[in-house]
């Protein structure tokens, strides 16, 4: 039985080399994950099965631990090992899969070189992100007020917990005048992401998306890029200005979570989900579900 809250839910997680209950997974009030934000996370979707980009997402997962000075006590192979285990333990086949590191209650302080480095991996079903209505209109983005970091002020490549603080305020403040989401801009004020998925823009049948030299580029982004010069579209990773935002024919976003996300509103301006949306898009889900693609 799945309820509303996370934490009581039927099933199985696999926590610090064990399977366990799911509501036996729990950490204690004064872990420093809680209190210092040093946690990193991964999220990854099973499709029939097979975890899309499994080992890549691993390989990031402890180069997001290294980057914030934490040691990953497993490599990505095991923790491959790890997440196929606990999808059979769990039955599921089409899921998604999170993940999490963190530093433990062994030391609270600033300094954390006595704590302990904690891994679980959960995974549930979990249907389209923004749901099946954002395939036919779109989703509608607000420019937030936050925006991404200076990449010397905080590990814009790490996807880290504490990174995600101002993301959860932008979405808050979003959701409450009516938007689904909110547009990042980073710290010169070009457009950067949304808060937890990368953006592209297409313009007279051209794709760009911005240079991620402040966020994290995410793998579907990436794997995004690369569906796109195959199915001829040029495309090129540059800085975009808000305004030529606003010029764009096409938006959409890309991530583990939201997949290929047809964007209808930004701010005040309306946008149509186009074809060359709905060809990658196709693209994208023909890829992971290892299907003939239909033709666009």
């Amino acid at each position: 039985m799945a309820t509303g809250d996370f934490s009581d839910r039927d099933g199985l997680i696999w926590m610090n080399g064990e399977i366990i209950p799911w509501r036996e997974a729990k950490v204690h009030v004064l872990t420093h994950g809680l209190h210092y934000a040093s946690s990193v996370f991964e999220g990854e979707r099973s499709y029939e099965g097979q975890i899309f980009k499994m080992h890549e997402h691993s390989e990031r997962f402890v180069r997001s631990a290294e980057l914030i000075d934490m040691h990953m006590p497993m490599s990505a192979d095991e923790i491959d090992a790890a997440k196929m285990e606990i999808l059979a333990a769990n039955k599921l086949t089409d899921a998604y899969v999170r993940p999490v590191a963190w530093r433990g209650s062994e030391q609270l302080g600033i300094s954390a070189q006595a704590t302990q480095t904690h891994i679980a991996i959960a995974c549930w079903e979990w249907p389209s992100y923004f749901g099946e209505e954002a395939r036919t209109k779109g989703i509608s983005l607000q420019t937030s007020k936050w925006r991404a970091p200076m990449p010397d002020t905080a590990t814009t490549q790490s996807k880290a917990a504490g990174l995600y603080a101002t993301h959860t305020m932008s979405k808050h403040a979003a959701e409450a005048d009516g938007f689904t989401d909110s547009l990042m801009l980073d710290y010169r004020g070009l457009v950067a992401e949304a808060t937890g998925a990368n953006i592209f823009m297409v313009k007279d049948g051209a794709l760009k998306t911005p240079v991620p030299d402040c966020f994290l580029n995410g793998l579907t982004r990436q794997t995004l890029i690369q569906l796109s010069k195959e199915n001829g579209y040029e495309i090129e990773e540059v800085q975009i200005t808000p305004e030529e935002l606003r010029g764009a024919d096409e938006v959409f976003l890309t991530g583990t979570a939201a997949e290929v996300t047809a964007v209808g509103k930004i701010d005040d301006v309306d946008y149509t989900v186009g074809p060359v949306t709905r060809t990658l898009r196709d693209a994208y889900e023909a890829l992971v579900r290892q299907k003939k693609a239909a033709a666009a």
